[in-house]
């Protein structure tokens, strides 16, 4: 069974600080939602052309218990999925979807409590007729996603691992955050203006 290997308790922001800005998704594939879960799972990829959410629908059957379904699109004007195919989704273990795309039934959802970050809602639902290949290389949110690729995401956005980076990203990770809990407020203050004051002084000499 898949899973979330350690990267459910990592906040997206010290996952993006190892990782840097080309492994962040833009600022529009947000939860739709306030206080949804963190979601991290390795993902299960799919495409879906404009207007059509055929294959979406398809990978709810064949992605992974413990699986993020991360799906390229673009459509603004037109629904991916909705209640129903979430709670499917949800009943057979995935842990969650990111979509370059709609939802709809969003409250449905939210009460579901099955995470999605996506673009937004939109009440009308796509056609389903073009087939596409799943698991293949996709982009969402302006980032590359390969199938396996570790997906992080809650209220600060969306970080991709790359699949063979997961163990590296996970260790340096966890080293940063038992860092940052060892130190008080005030030596990190300390610190942090001795650094301001130093660059103020570079920038103006």
């Amino acid at each position: 069974m898949s899973d979330a290997r350690g990267f459910d308790s990592i906040p997206t922001t010290t996952v993006a600080d190892v990782l840097g800005r080309e492994q962040v998704m833009d600022i529009g594939i947000r939860p739709l939602w306030p206080s949804m879960p963190r979601l991290a799972g390795p993902a299960f990829t799919v495409r879906c052309p404009p207007g059509d959410n055929l294959m979406l629908h398809a990978a709810i059957y064949r992605a992974a218990p413990g699986s993020v379904i991360v799906v390229e699109s673009g459509d603004l004007d037109y629904a991916l999925a909705g209640g129903n195919v979430c709670a499917v989704a949800q009943r057979r273990g995935v842990a969650g979807f990111v979509l370059d795309g709609l939802i709809r039934d969003a409250a449905e959802v939210r009460e579901a409590g099955f995470p999605v970050f996506a673009r937004g809602v939109i009440p009308i639902p796509g056609t389903k007729a073009a087939v596409e290949p799943v698991d293949v290389p996709v982009w969402c949110g302006g980032v590359r996603v390969a199938p396996g690729d570790m997906v992080v995401a809650d209220e600060e956005g969306v970080v991709v691992v790359p699949g063979g980076r997961r163990e590296e990203v996970l260790g340096v990770a966890r080293a940063k955050l038992a860092k940052e809990a060892a130190e008080s407020l005030d030596a990190w203050e300390a610190a942090h203006r001795a650094r301001i004051e130093k660059a103020l002084g570079e920038a103006l000499s």
